[in-house]
Parts: structure tokens; C-alpha cells; sequence
């Protein structure tokens, strides 16, 4: 009887937390429940200046490793334009510019990835996973140990994620979440060595990577996402050939 009863007890617990909805379970972690208490008037209040409408539907994710820059685009719709929201500070950068191809080099991957994790419980504060390694990065990097375990989180503190304080990772996890929670279930991020319409950014990607043609045609490679979504604030199709190149339709 005691086993018949602990079996239905953890059954009618797996079912309540199936009933609840993303949102709910997030806020039943005390971070994102802080967090929502003290950011979410803020960004209700920030989207209103944006002409943005509250709660966002879909975002869009762009990082700049050599000018330290994270975006947070919004839209809210599939044929809409993405509207830049908002402009963080990454407050430190481990490795240089260059992707990820092995497990400890320290590197931040560089390419297209998408949230495929929500972290309420990080040991840097809150955090949001990175599909490293991805179909390219498959075909590229060390097919043993490429690495992984990338995030976007909260802490300043780097061995090849992208950091940011607290207060701005919080704002990031509460807009992704409350996407999430509308529905987008592929959240895109892009990773960029630098700003290619920055001349100082590209003096810096010349001077730095001179040397290696191969690195040069993969930074030529992804710019060409970062020109399309430039000229139209839409994401292009994006697919992997077999060489590990990115293709754009």
C-alpha cells in the first residue's frame, strides 16, 4: 500500500508540473521570481518608449566579441521587422576573436545558435544555453572534444560564454522567457567577431587575423547573415553544407 500510494503521490506531482506553463515554473525559482518583481514594470516602460508592444513575442539575438556588445531585437510577428530594443554591455571576453573548434581552448563560439536552455538556477546567476555545438561547428571543430556548455549568463565571469552583469541578464532572461512563453521555441542568437560596419572593429579583424585565410573566409562567411539582416532587419534561411560553410537563402 505504501508503495501504491508514494507511486500516485509522484505521479499527481509529475502531472501539476505538466500543467504548469513555462512561465510558471520559471517564477517558481526565487531568481526569476525576484527578478519579475523588480524588472518587469522597467521593461514594460522601456517597450512603451520603443513603441514596442508588451510582452514581446519574438526576439532576436546578436553579440559582438571585439566591441563587447550584446542586442536584443523585437518583433512581433513573422512578417515584421525586428526593432532593436535594447544594447548591453558584455563585460568581459575570454579567448579572442575567432570561433570555437576544441574543448578548453576558451573561445566564444562565433556563427548561429538558438536558446536551448533556460538556467533560473545558474551559478552565474541566471542563464540562457547555446546550441554549441552546432551543424557546422560538427564539421569544423574537434570531432572528439569540441566543447560545450555555452552560455549567455549573468556573473562577469568568463571561460567562453558571453557574460553580462546581473541586472542586464536578468532583463535578457525575463524577455526570452516571456517569448518563450508566447510561443518561440527557436530563439535565435548570433555571434560576430566584430561590428563589420565599425572601421575600428575591422581594422582590428584585418590586423588580427592577416595571417589566416581560413579564418578570414569563415568571418566573410558569416557576414553575409550580418549584411542581410542590416538591409532588411529580417533573418535570412540558414543552412550548413557539407563543408561546414554557412549558406543563406
Amino acid at each position: 500500500m505504501r508503495y501504491i500510494a508514494g507511486l500516485l503521490f509522484l505521479l499527481f506531482h509529475i502531472n501539476n508540473l505538466n500543467a504548469q506553463t513555462f512561465l510558471q515554473y520559471q517564477r517558481n525559482y526565487s531568481r526569476v521570481a525576484n527578478a519579475f518583481k523588480t524588472k518587469e514594470d522597467s521593461l514594460k516602460s522601456q517597450f512603451a518608449q520603443k513603441g514596442l508592444q508588451w510582452p514581446p513575442k519574438q526576439m532576436y539575438v546578436r553579440s559582438f566579441k571585439y566591441d563587447s556588445q550584446l542586442e536584443v531585437w523585437i518583433r512581433d510577428n513573422n512578417k515584421e521587422a525586428f526593432t532593436l530594443f535594447k544594447t548591453y554591455k558584455v563585460c568581459a571576453l575570454s579567448g579572442s576573436i575567432g570561433p570555437k573548434r576544441v574543448e578548453g581552448d576558451y573561445q566564444v563560439p562565433e556563427g548561429f545558435y538558438y536558446i536551448n536552455e533556460f538556467k533560473p538556477k545558474s551559478e552565474f546567476h541566471l542563464a540562457l544555453g547555446l546550441n554549441y555545438p552546432n551543424a557546422s561547428d560538427e564539421l569544423l571543430s574537434d570531432s572528439i572534444k569540441p566543447g560545450g556548455d555555452i552560455y549567455i549568463h549573468g556573473s562577469c565571469i568568463t571561460v567562453g560564454c558571453i557574460p553580462l552583469q546581473n541586472d542586464p541578464m536578468e532583463e535578457v532572461y525575463l524577455l526570452a522567457a516571456l517569448a518563450k512563453q508566447d510561443g518561440q521555441d527557436f530563439i535565435p542568437v548570433h555571434v560576430f567577431p566584430v561590428r563589420y560596419n565599425v572601421q575600428k572593429s575591422v581594422e582590428y579583424f584585418l590586423k588580427v587575423s592577416k595571417d589566416d585565410r581560413l579564418y578570414q573566409k569563415f568571418a566573410i562567411n558569416i557576414k553575409e547573415v550580418f549584411d542581410y539582416f542590416e538591409l532588411n532587419k529580417k533573418l535570412p534561411v540558414i543552412t550548413v553544407n557539407s563543408m561546414g560553410e554557412y549558406v543563406i537563402f
